[in-house]
């Protein structure tokens, strides 16, 4: 029986063999595109130099987009599932992380 709780495609059909197939490429490729952008992120956020941050942002803009259609290919083949979310989860999150709302800066004027 499947998940009802997973969003998901049908997967394509990919034999299962020792030797790497096309989900395990993209699966690789992906899982780097997150590395790059995750390490782009943090040069962005020390860089002291401006011409060579508004390159980087550029990099990261190019790089960020690439993982994204990654991601929807993956989506699209079936390769890549989310779990759908408990909307009571939800609500009890949301219930608990409200309470916080007095410790943000500014008396909360971010929020209105």
């Amino acid at each position: 029986m499947p998940n009802q709780n997973k969003v998901q495609n049908p997967e394509t059909n990919i034999p299962k063999t020792p030797a790497m197939n096309e989900r395990d490429f993209t699966n690789d490729i992906l899982s780097t595109e997150k590395y790059m952008t995750d390490s782009y992120c943090t040069y962005l956020n020390e860089a002291s130099n401006q011409q060579i941050y508004d390159d980087m942002i550029s990099i990261f803009k190019e790089t960020q987009d690439c993982q994204r259609n990654i991601y929807n290919l993956m989506f699209k083949k079936g390769w890549y599932g989310l779990e759908a979310a408990d909307p009571q989860k939800i609500q009890q999150a949301y219930q608990q992380f409200q309470g916080y709302t007095d410790q943000f800066p500014y008396n909360n004027q971010m929020l209105q």
